[in-house]
């Protein structure tokens, strides 16, 4: 793969244009992280609210008919159902591991295997979350462990 990068002060936004010989799923991978980059979740917290990257949300949690945001220093509230927060942020890179729980693959730092197989998960932050055996084949498939 080759990277060229031209600066030009003119350009008013940055622009990104990818040049290949075909559309392979490593082309599309390449597409949908440069997307999430320009990606943006509206979310609450403590009624202030707040446009977050999508590239810096490590997990959201369904509990008590809430779902919430979770980042790196701070938990967020947001007014979507799980489910539809699942089909918003599948093609970013989000991965359902639980009834309850979505992650982002990328802030992954390691997986043990669990009791009954299930999976626990250490995200970069060090926070552990469990990938019940129901999502756990699909999990090791999607991170190529299969």
């Amino acid at each position: 793969m080759k990277i060229s990068i031209n600066i030009n002060p003119e350009n008013p936004e940055t622009e990104i244009s990818v040049t290949c010989p075909a559309l392979t799923p490593e082309v599309e991978k390449l597409i949908s992280m440069v997307r999430v980059m320009d990606s943006k979740l509206t979310v609450k917290k403590d009624s202030e609210v707040f446009l977050l990257d999508i590239g810096e949300i490590l997990y959201l949690e369904a509990m008590e008919r809430k779902c919430f945001v979770y980042t790196d220093g701070a938990v967020y509230e947001s007014d979507a159902k799980l489910y539809e927060l699942e089909q918003q942020l599948a093609a970013s890179g989000f991965f359902r591991v639980s009834k309850s729980t979505l992650l982002q693959l990328k802030h992954i730092k390691s997986l043990r295997a669990d009791l009954n197989h299930r999976i626990r998960i250490t995200m970069n932050n060090g926070e552990q979350i469990i990938a019940s055996r129901m999502y756990a084949d699909e999990l090791r498939e999607r991170l190529g462990l299969k």
